[in-house]
């Protein structure tokens, strides 16, 4: 048996891509053919192969237990319009060119409509304080449900009118809301436009300023979160040439929009200081300073030790304070002990009187 698990109807735009997948049981394990023919009249079946129509077509077939095999056709055309057939067979003379097969080959098919993408003009302005992102398609367009405006999986907009205009406003300047938006045409197939808001790279430090103690590593770190994307990063000191990438005291780690800088046995003399992160696009270049400051490996011992002293010097005054105090305690105690005798002494006697 020999079916697709994927529709058998399928509408798709020009440029876009398609993917059927087919599936064949038996034993033995059948062997599967993809074949196509157009919509035109006179056009009859095609084997369809890896690689075909200029590399556009992948076939991955795998054949374990049972039969499997998918078909994906990159940017469609409207020629790529037309019936799909899965072929599975596993008589042994089913390839022969000269004996027909035994068994006939079980076949399953899928019809592919591939419809001529309309031109949608992209553009962004900015007024009073906002930026205007509009889509509009150049000729009228049947079908249209409403529209949605997306910043990447996050809907910012949605509307059901049927017009082959739409409009998004932002609130802000253009280096705070940089990136790629979709305007998304609710037919079917959905159609999409894309509005890009590019700027020249916003540049943050992770942290302004940055400590390392003598002998260790330190690190400093950049990111651009600005679109489009960073293409080169360069990190220099303060009053000096780039630095450059030697592996033995600086490494410079850069993907994307994200860089570091490495710098192995911290010297106090040489490290310290302002360094500069700058990065640079299609649309300019941006940077920021990243203070490094670096610290003797006994920095950290002169808190603790100041502890130490503040300790001694307070037990020493106390030892010093109570040495002083002893004497004059005694003879206060010695003369507060006699009075109150005399004076008992004394009330006795008028007692006996």
């Amino acid at each position: 048996a020999g079916f697709i698990k994927s529709p058998l109807s399928q509408k798709r735009l020009t440029q876009d891509s398609v993917e059927l997948y087919c599936e064949a049981i038996g034993n033995p394990i059948p062997e599967i053919q993809w074949w196509f023919e157009g919509s035109e009249p006179n056009e009859t079946y095609a084997q369809l192969w890896d690689g075909a129509r200029q590399d556009r077509v992948k076939i991955n077939a795998t054949y374990n237990l049972h039969s499997t095999s998918t078909i994906y056709i990159a940017n469609l055309t409207t020629d790529d319009s037309g019936m799909y057939e899965c072929r599975a067979s596993n008589d042994p003379d089913r390839n022969h060119l000269s004996k027909s097969p035994k068994v006939k080959w079980i076949r399953s098919q899928a019809n592919v409509f591939v419809i001529e993408r309309p031109d949608i003009e992209a553009q962004v302005t900015e007024a009073s304080g906002k930026l205007i992102l509009t889509c509009n398609m150049t000729v009228p367009y049947s079908g249209i449900g409403g529209h949605e405006w997306l910043h990447g999986d996050k809907t910012l907009q949605a509307d059901t009118e049927s017009s082959t205009f739409t409009s998004y406003t932002i609130e802000g300047k253009k280096e705070e809301h940089s990136g790629i938006y979709e305007c998304v045409y609710k037919t079917s197939p959905v159609i999409k436009g894309q509005v890009n808001v590019s700027v020249a790279p916003q540049v943050i430090a992770y942290k302004k300023s940055e400590h390392g103690n003598e002998g260790d590593t330190g690190v400093l770190t950049c990111k651009s979160p600005s679109f489009p994307p960073v293409t080169t990063w360069v990190w220099y000191k303060k009053g000096q040439e780039p630095i450059i990438n030697d592996s033995v005291r600086y490494i410079i780690k850069s993907s994307g929009n994200k860089t570091e800088l490495r710098i192995l046995k911290l010297n106090i003399e040489e490290d310290t200081g302002d360094y500069y992160c700058n990065a640079t696009n299609s649309h300019g270049t941006g940077g920021v300073m990243v203070n490094l400051r670096v610290r003797s490996r006994l920095a950290a011992l002169w808190p603790f030790l100041g502890i130490v002293a503040e300790v001694l010097v307070l037990v020493t005054i106390i030892f010093i304070y109570e040495k002083r105090r002893k004497p004059d305690e005694v003879l206060d105690d010695d003369d507060g002990g006699s009075a109150p005798l005399k004076s008992n002494a004394t009330n006795h006697k008028d007692k006996n009187v």
